[in-house]
C-alpha cells in the first residue's frame, strides 16, 4: 500500500512503499533545506517510541493531494523500502508564490511488527509529493542518515574509599537493544574506553581501552592516585549508538590516621 500521510497535525501510518502508479509522470517539484533529526543518528531502544523532527522547503506551482514528506529509504527511490514510522506534517508556511516551508515529525515504534534488527544501519533520505490525479514526484536528497540500536553501559569502581597506590577494580557491562526480542543483550567484542575525571576537573580523560567479553562484561584494574570519578564510554558504530555510563566516584586517601592526644 502507499504510505499514508495527513498534513495539518494528523498522523498516519507510514508503511513500506509500493510501486509508482502506472502512467504517472515523475517531476514537478523541487526540495531544499532538508533536515532530518538535525543530521544526527536516530537512536532507538526497545520499548519507547522515538520522535524524529524534520523540516524542508518545497517549490511547486501544482496542486497536491497529500504530502509532501521527507523520509528514510533503501533500494530504488520509488519502490524500495522505507523505514517503518508514522508521520505528522505541518501545513504550508508560505515563503513566496509556489514556495512552502514544512515541518514534520516521524514517530518510530520499535515494538511494531514491521520493525527489526535488519533496519539498523545507513539509510538515504528522499522527498515525496503526490499531485491531484496520478502524478507524483520522488526526489533523492543525497543525504545519508544512520538508524542505530541503542546501547547501555554500566560501571562499578571498588573498593570505595581506597588507599593511594592500591588497586581499583572497575567493572561494568555494555549491552545493545535487540529490536527482534525487545530486550537489551550483552554486546561482545566492543572496544570501550575507561575514563577518569579527577575531583575539580571539568572533563574526562581516557585511561585505557578494554574489549567486552562474550557477555558484554567489562573489567580492568588501575592504581589509585587521586580522588575522582570513573566511567566507561562506548563510541558506537554504524548500527549501534554511542553511550557513556554514569560516573562512579572513588575517594583516595593517604591511609595515615592522625591520633590526637587526650587533654
Amino acid at each position: 500500500m502507499w504510505n499514508a500521510v495527513v498534513a495539518g497535525g494528523a498522523a498516519a501510518v507510514f508503511t513500506a512503499m509500493a510501486a509508482a502508479p502506472a502512467g504517472a509522470a515523475e517531476g514537478g517539484a523541487s526540495f531544499s533545506r532538508v533536515s532530518l533529526n538535525g543530521g544526527k543518528p536516530i537512536v532507538i531502544g526497545v520499548q519507547e517510541e522515538v520522535e524524529v523532527a524534520g523540516s524542508f522547503r518545497m517549490t511547486t506551482t501544482r496542486k497536491f493531494d497529500y504530502g509532501p514528506v521527507v523520509y528514510p529509504y533503501r533500494g530504488r527511490l520509488a519502490d524500495g523500502d522505507s523505514l517503518w514510522n508514522s508521520i505528522t506534517t505541518s501545513d504550508c508556511h508560505p515563503v513566496a508564490k509556489g514556495i512552502c516551508d514544512f515541518k514534520e515529525w516521524l514517530t518510530i515504534d520499535p515494538r511494531h511488527v514491521d520493525f527489526g534488527n535488519e533496519d539498523a544501519g545507513t539509510w538515504r533520505t528522499a522527498a515525496r509529493i503526490f499531485y491531484v490525479g496520478d502524478d507524483y514526484d520522488f526526489d533523492d536528497m543525497d543525504m545519508p542518515i544512520q538508524v542505530q540500536r541503542a546501547t547501555r553501559v554500566t560501571v562499578n569502581a571498588a573498593p570505595e574509599p581506597v588507599v593511594i597506590g592500591k588497586t581499583i577494580t572497575v567493572t561494568g557491562k555494555v549491552s545493545r537493544a535487540n529490536w527482534d526480542t525487545h530486550t537489551y543483550q550483552g554486546y561482545a567484542g566492543r572496544t570501550v574506553s575507561l575514563q577518569f575525571k579527577a575531583d575539580g576537573a571539568s572533563s574526562y580523560t581516557t585511561v585505557k581501552k578494554v574489549t567486552s567479553s562474550s557477555t558484554g562484561a567489562l573489567r580492568t584494574t588501575v592504581k589509585a592516585a587521586k580522588s575522582g570519578t570513573w566511567r566507561w564510554n562506548y563510541y558506537g558504530n554504524s548500527t549501534s549508538g554511542a553511550k557513556a555510563s554514569t560516573g562512579d566516584h572513588v575517594v583516595v586517601w593517604s591511609g595515615v590516621r592522625v591520633m590526637h592526644a587526650a587533654r
